[in-house]
């Protein structure tokens, strides 16, 4: 103000001339020191990547990755049974698959062919399409007396988006019903056509429970492995894809992975996602010690820092400083994206800010400070009112939860489940922390400070973890089905909503004529009534029906029997009544319905799709 510059020429953004900050810092008694903006040091990208295409001459023949998919019981487990001779829908919870196995069958012709079994579930749909991509071929299972259902069409679907070639095995021929042929014409619609409709693909009719035709299927697929010549370079780093990953007691950190590229060996040093290992112990699916792992050999491997997600690619390093610099490469560029969306975030809000606070200076505009002040403490008090209130009724129509898994993909699939939740306005589902393990003390802490549920899926809770959880209030509940944690899910959100009241009729009544009675001074209409149906109660509520619209529900004054006062009255007799309102008039051929209200527990209105 005490410079020569024109103050109402300035604008919130306008440039000050280094003239005028000397002169203003001058005149305020203080000095002036300059200092240079620091430039941020650009990081050097240490990630590592996928080598280059590897030269045609290094290429050797390598089995094939089959994923067999297909709808729920439609025989996808008993048929790798069979082909693997082991039992696994036995051990299954339910026979439904809960994990993404992979397994290598070796044929009496010397072939190798490496399964994944993928859970034929709609809450998998996310694994069961990575499930596709390190796939060379799709098994397409569809039971012969069920045909084609929900999730065949997703599986379809699934392989068109991965370009793999599909291979269609019609299960339960051995059943009298069974038809292949609808099955053959219903896949034609989806741009399935079988060779007998003068298409490519091969369709076998085999029984997984008898074992029928199961070579002809391995052979089927071995001929469309030979067409594709499938070929890797197992010289070099190793490349590959976690299948799946759970923490072992007694091994920490586990991965299934399928090799693509080079060998494994134990002491390989490697990266998945933002995690490394070094290779401590590898073994196949049976649990068994294995030295080395060619292209398309499923294999567990033990040694990882931290749990890789399921789907992570797998890149081989030479050594361990470097497996370090390409993770915490790898977590500064997700922080940096971080923060680059948090400063979007922070924008909006200081332009959101900016505008309410504009909005309140022009509406208190010209008060007295005083007045501003008392205007202010005023509203503050309406809003904390309000608040409270609010908290109250907020608290029950809010479900936290916390969600443990035996492995990622499991959580992962129970996550996106916990995504399609689309009935907020009648209780909001707060996912609070999710994670691989059993349940925790942590988890119980978490519960209780958020008045949450515990939903474990194929993980266990200790006495310990248990007692504690009672003592605090908090409820864990314990699946090994996906659908049963589903529906126990859903029963808890219906408890938390209002009870809805229902009517229930007790009898219906239809007006043969109209009078008036004089009750001292003044006339009160009454009804000529004769009983329909049911029994007309005095003590219960009433409803006037006109052209099928309720035009009054209420209570009655008088119900008369003849001249008797009575309070039932039962059906085909006649009586005489009035009702609490005056006002109303009635009209021959209008009914009288005398009801109860019941309240019945409400039920969510969420369907999660299966």
């Amino acid at each position: 103000m005490n410079t020569a510059i024109d103050i109402d020429s300035l604008e919130a953004h306008s440039h000050l001339d280094e003239v005028w900050i000397k002169e203003v810092v001058k005149k305020a008694g203080m000095k002036l020191k300059w200092s240079k903006l620091k430039q941020d040091k650009v990081r050097e990208n240490k990630d590592a990547v996928r080598r280059p295409q590897a030269d045609p001459a290094l290429l050797t023949p390598r089995s094939p990755v089959v994923t067999i998919m297909g709808h729920v019981d439609h025989g996808k487990t008993t048929l790798l049974d069979k082909l693997r001779k082991t039992q696994v829908a036995a051990m299954e919870a339910g026979g439904i698959t809960q994990h993404i196995g992979a397994f290598l069958v070796s044929l009496p012709s010397g072939e190798k062919i490496t399964f994944l079994d993928t859970p034929g579930h709609a809450a998998f749909s996310a694994m069961r399409a990575r499930g596709a991509q390190v796939t060379d071929i799709v098994v397409l299972v569809v039971a012969a007396d069920d045909g084609v259902m929900k999730q065949t069409v997703e599986s379809i679907q699934h392989a068109k988006d991965a370009q793999v070639p599909v291979v269609l095995a019609i299960n339960k021929c051995d059943k009298a019903e069974a038809d292949p042929e609808k099955v053959k014409k219903e896949l034609l619609a989806y741009d399935v056509v079988c060779e007998d409709y003068g298409g490519d693909v091969q369709a076998v009719h085999i029984s997984a429970l008898t074992g029928d035709n199961l070579m002809a299927l391995a052979e089927a697929t071995i001929a469309l492995a030979e067409m594709l010549e499938l070929k890797a370079d197992p010289t070099g780093p190793v490349e590959g894809t976690v299948i799946e990953s759970f923490t072992d007691k007694g091994r920490g950190p586990v991965t299934t992975a399928i090799i693509q590229r080079g060998t494994l060996r134990k002491g390989s040093i490697l990266v998945a996602g933002k995690s490394w290992a070094k290779v401590r112990l590898m073994f196949d699916e049976n649990g068994k010690t294995i030295h080395e792992a060619c292209p398309s050999m499923p294999v567990g491997i033990v040694g990882w820092r931290d749990l890789p997600s399921a789907g992570d690619e797998i890149l081989e390093v030479e050594s361990e400083p470097r497996a370090r610099a390409v993770v915490d490469w790898r977590k500064y560029e997700r922080e940096q994206e971080k923060n680059k969306e948090d400063l979007k975030i922070i924008e909006e809000k200081r332009k959101e800010h900016q505008e309410a606070h504009q909005k309140a200076r022009e509406k208190y505009g010209n008060m007295h400070w005083k007045e501003r002040s008392f205007l202010k403490y005023q509203e503050k008090k309406e809003q904390k009112h309000l608040k409270s209130k609010e908290k109250e009724e907020g608290d029950s129509h809010i479900l936290p939860i916390i969600i443990k898994g035996d492995v990622d993909g499991s959580v992962e699939a129970i996550v996106n489940i916990m995504d399609t939740y689309d009935a907020s306005h009648e209780c909001k589902l707060e996912l609070v922390h999710f994670g691989v393990g059993d349940v925790s003390e942590n988890d119980v802490n978490l519960a209780e400070t958020f008045c949450g549920v515990i939903y474990g899926f194929n993980v266990n809770a200790g006495n310990v973890i248990q007692k504690s959880a009672a003592k605090k209030g908090v409820k864990i509940k314990l699946h090994k089905i996906i659908y049963h944690l589903i529906e126990d899910l859903q029963e808890e959100l219906s408890s938390r909503l209002p009870c809805t009241v229902q009517e229930y009729p007790i009898g219906e009544a239809s007006i043969l004529a109209t009078f008036s009675v004089t009750e001292g001074k003044k006339k009160v209409p009454v009804a000529g009534c004769r009983v329909q149906k049911g029994q007309l109660e005095k003590q219960k509520k009433f409803k006037l029906i006109r052209n099928g619209d309720v035009i009054w529900k209420g209570s009655l004054t008088s119900l008369k029997h003849h001249k008797d006062d009575v309070s039932v009255i039962k059906t085909g007799m006649d009586c005489g009544l009035s009702l609490s309102e005056e006002k109303i008039e009635f009209k021959v051929g209008d009914e009288i319905v005398c009801y109860e209200e019941k309240e019945v527990p409400a039920k969510t209105s969420w369907d999660p799709g299966f």
